[in-house]
């Protein structure tokens, strides 16, 4: 069966009623566990380097933490190579509390990010973040059990704050180093959610297959 490419609307993905078996995901977590401490070994030497460089480079912290909405809301701490100044933060678009009338039906499709204009990019961050480097201490986030090597995206906290219903089926399974909705291309926050909930009701070892190679086909720079 070909896998279905886009997820444009909700009733689109509200119609999938196929649930994964438990073998699935006792395999799934396997494979994190088997992937993460060999890639995570394998690498030390390439983590220490590019540690080193940061360090030498722009100074400390070598790594980037922030807190993340995980399997059924539990917050956890993502990992990351630091990529910024130490002065630049993220700037989430949110309004004041107490919750809007404009979000009572959960997080708006228009909803976005915005950085402040005080946002700068280190010579090493620009480096690594072009070949997506940045990530790789998530594998730890995987080996501990807080994410998966696929899943949906990860989501902050303090958005979930504002799921509706719908939107809280994303937090039924761990978020991913990548998944169906990153590998997806350029989309709304809604086409995301839609993504996210299409591969959970339909999540099986060839869907994640299909994510892997399209994930190392948007990696490779050629």
């Amino acid at each position: 069966m070909e896998l279905q490419e886009n997820v444009k609307s909700r009733v689109e993905a509200k119609k999938i009623a196929t649930q994964p078996s438990k073998m699935y995901f006792f395999i799934k977590r396997l494979v994190d566990i088997t992937v993460s401490f060999m890639l995570l070994l394998l690498l030390t030497p390439f983590f220490l380097f590019i540690s080193y460089k940061i360090n030498k480079k722009e100074g400390r912290p070598v790594f980037y933490r922030e807190r993340r909405a995980g399997r059924n809301s539990r917050a956890y701490i993502m990992w990351r190579f630091r990529t910024m100044t130490n002065p630049s933060r993220v700037i989430c678009a949110l309004p004041p509390h107490p919750k809007p009338e404009s979000w009572k039906d959960g997080v708006p499709d228009t909803f976005k990010f915005h950085r402040n204009t005080n946002v700068t990019v280190t010579s090493t961050g620009a480096w690594i973040r072009k070949y997506k480097l940045h990530k790789l201490p998530q594998l730890w986030n995987v080996l501990k059990g807080n994410m998966s090597l696929i899943g949906p995206k990860s989501e902050l906290p303090e958005i979930v704050d504002y799921y509706n219903d719908y939107q809280m089926r994303r937090l039924k399974v761990k978020p991913g180093m990548t998944g169906y909705a990153q590998v997806a291309g350029d989309l709304t926050h809604n086409e995301k959610v839609n993504h996210d909930i299409y591969y959970i009701q339909n999540c099986s070892i060839r869907m994640d297959v299909h994510v892997l190679m399209r994930t190392i086909k948007i990696l490779l720079p050629f």
